[in-house]
């Protein structure tokens, strides 16, 4: 199977020019310190539409005949493809229709809405919407524009991996969100045409992480499942010639946890000052987990920033519990006026803040005389939750388990 050429992601860079943006290049310091040399992160979140879609389905829309742009566009998105496509078809002033999972984000619902296309929600995941959308082109003769598997695709998201090389042209390792492959295939392609010793790593939630086991059969295998946070890159079966690419080009593909992803997400929002959406952020979470074990500079694809606000809020929760910064207490203390005011004190002293609290005099283990506290704090860290539980034991309130 050909490969998409370095030639035609330069043409493909030169049909972009005025369509897409250069996304920024941030230096990520507090990464640096955890793999001992320089770490950047490619925004592609502050890409037009919030991802790096629109550089594929800009690149494929705009390849279609008269006759094919006649027929109008149909294609089959959680969100960042859905986007990417109307606003391209906009642009080319094409007719598009999209069909979404009927769970998927608002925001990117209302944002593809706003684009110019017709959506349709279908089915509980990618694959029932992407085989309505397949069916949808075949009753009508709208053009299906396939959110991976396609060399125009390829081509388009190729460019990426162009800049990268402009921005950090010491690159030697460049980190890549990874669901279909479109991203790490076109950026493979490009880089590696390049320079060759540049280290491709695919980066996969591992709740949604097809490419092992295909990479280790030799074709597309599809996942019973993709129960993830990270809905951008929950695709259950690579295609034909996003495999081929990444089997030939990418020297490895990673899985990140849950727990990794929501303080990537975290880290992303505090220190970055970026918002990034999950499978934006698998990258980072990469970064977070397997310290100090890629060569550096490092380049990491923040691959886009659309995410629920709702889930947003869901997603820094988790991440603080997963850095250890949340505390969750239960106390036993005596039944008397100022007991709680005296635990409230010294969790103040301890330079903890409290989030939430309850206070109950019929919990099951209680004896006559007793309360129950329960505690949210927010803390400094994992270090600083142990320095509080014991400083309350000393001050001679039980924590109960």
């Amino acid at each position: 199977m050909q490969l998409v050429s370095l030639e035609r992601i330069q043409q493909a860079r030169t049909l972009l020019e005025g369509v897409v943006r250069r996304t920024p290049m941030e230096h990520a310091r507090d990464l640096e310190r955890l793999h001992g040399g320089p770490v950047h992160l490619k925004c592609e979140n502050l890409q037009r539409t919030g991802s790096f879609k629109i550089r594929g389905a800009y690149t494929r829309i705009h390849g279609l005949s008269e006759a094919e742009r006649a027929r109008g566009v149909v294609a089959a998105s959680a969100g960042n493809h859905a986007q990417g496509v109307a606003l391209a078809a906009a642009l080319l002033g094409i007719k598009s229709t999209v069909f979404m999972p009927e769970r998927a984000p608002l925001p990117k619902l209302a944002a593809t809405r706003g684009y110019g296309a017709e959506v349709h929600l279908h089915g509980a995941t990618l694959e029932e919407a992407l085989a309505e959308a397949i069916a949808f082109a075949e009753r009508t003769g709208a053009v299906f524009i396939h959110p991976f598997d396609h060399e125009d695709i390829i081509a388009g998201q190729g460019t990426v991996g162009l800049e990268i090389l402009e921005q950090v042209p010491d690159v030697a390792t460049v980190l890549v969100s990874t669901g279909g492959g479109g991203l790490v295939g076109g950026v493979a392609s490009a880089i590696k045409a390049v320079k060759p010793g540049v280290q491709l790593v695919g980066v996969q939630a591992e709740a949604a992480a097809a490419f092992p086991a295909s990479l280790a059969a030799g074709k597309p295998v599809r996942l019973a499942s993709t129960q993830t946070m990270a809905d951008g890159i929950a695709v259950g079966q690579p295609g034909p010639l996003t495999l081929a690419h990444v089997s030939s080009l990418v020297d490895e593909v990673v899985t990140v946890s849950e727990e990794g992803l929501s303080r990537a997400v975290l880290l992303c929002l505090e220190r970055r000052k970026l918002v990034v959406e999950p499978a934006g952020a698998a990258t980072v979470a990469a970064l977070l987990e397997q310290q100090g074990r890629f060569p550096t500079p490092i380049v990491a694809v923040l691959s886009g920033g659309n995410v629920d606000p709702l889930l947003l809020m869901q997603i820094i929760q988790h991440g603080m519990t997963a850095a250890g910064r949340y505390l969750y207490l239960r106390l036993c203390v005596p039944d008397q006026p100022g007991s709680l005011a005296g635990v409230l004190t010294r969790v103040s002293e301890l330079g903890a803040n409290v989030i939430d609290i309850e206070h109950s005099r019929i919990a099951g283990r209680l004896a006559i005389g007793e309360v129950e506290i329960a505690l949210k704090l927010e803390t400094r860290g994992p270090a600083h939750c142990a320095e509080v539980a014991a400083e309350l034991e000393r001050a001679g309130y039980t924590v109960m388990s």
